[in-house]
């Protein structure tokens, strides 16, 4: 048996693109596919992996439905965060060409951001639970009509061939994944590029996001992320928020404490170092 400490537990199947993040972030780990997202928590929370990779959102398709509501009730921490590409394949079984295809098969979020090219080709989208499992479901099949849309590693794993690569709409079609463990992992109040995520709760009145906001501003902190959901009842907003710096840094401090005497129940869902991405993207390297 694999030590558990090497194993990193994703939501989908071997080749998923949650499966393309693992690898890419920590190529010497052993990946362990789960069937949910609540499965892929409770093996970290057993104890049958180190830690779990998670996606949040994507550049093109928005945030990861229900994903938020399951990170607090997780139990887990951040402790890390991933930008993974993704560059979807038109993959079918050997022998195959385009103009065999009739279905193209794969989650709705790779179908939708394939959308020019299943119009294009004019064949008929179908909805699976995952690219990698969508990939396997065609090569066992081996009908030369039926293509998938999944990585080049779902690709590799299941023996189709690569009918057409980069195929998504989007040259910018980026995820954002973050790494969740049992426990905690301070990078240090001096460690530089450092992202902190919470959630709040604010009250149902006027303003009340406004005042909860306020001393983010004047103390200088930059939100790279906010986004709300409602409760059963519909009477409270409950915020998703990632900070720049370190909940000890005096800028995000204050602006913490200033929160928690607006709203409640403010909770620290990780400190974590930035991912080289962010300054990429903001032409700092």
């Amino acid at each position: 048996m694999s030590d558990r400490k090497n194993i990193l537990a994703f939501q989908g199947s071997l080749g998923a693109y949650s499966d393309m993040a693992c690898r890419s972030a920590y190529p010497e780990m052993t990946t362990l596919p789960s069937r949910s997202f609540e499965d892929t928590f409770e093996a970290v929370r057993s104890g049958a992996a180190a830690l779990a990779m998670i996606p949040i959102e994507n550049s093109v398709a928005g945030r990861v439905a229900d994903i938020h509501h399951l990170l607090p009730e997780s139990g887990l921490y951040i402790i890390g965060e991933h930008f993974q590409r993704v560059s979807h394949h038109l993959l079918g079984v050997a022998g195959a060409k385009i103009s065999d295809i009739t279905h193209v098969h794969s989650h709705v979020h790779a179908l939708n951001q394939c959308g020019k090219l299943i119009r294009s080709l004019g064949v008929e989208p179908v909805v699976h639970a995952d690219t990698a499992g969508a990939a396997a479901d065609i090569a066992a099949a081996g009908d030369k009509s039926q293509a998938a849309i999944a990585s080049e590693l779902a690709c590799e794993i299941t023996g189709l061939v690569s009918l057409q690569a980069n195929i998504e709409d989007a040259d910018h079609n980026t995820t954002r994944f973050v790494v969740m463990a049992a426990e905690a992992r301070d990078p240090g109040v001096d460690t530089p590029n450092v992202m902190t995520s919470l959630t709040f709760r604010v009250r149902n009145v006027p303003a009340a996001l406004y005042k909860a906001l306020g001393g983010f501003a004047t103390n200088g902190v930059n939100l790279t992320k906010l986004e709300s959901y409602v409760d059963a009842g519909f009477v409270a907003a409950q915020f998703y928020a990632d900070a720049e710096g370190h909940p000890e840094q005096p800028g995000l401090k204050r602006a913490l404490e200033e929160l928690a005497f607006i709203t409640h129940e403010v909770n620290i869902l990780g400190v974590y170092p930035a991912h080289p991405f962010r300054q990429q993207q903001n032409g700092e390297g």
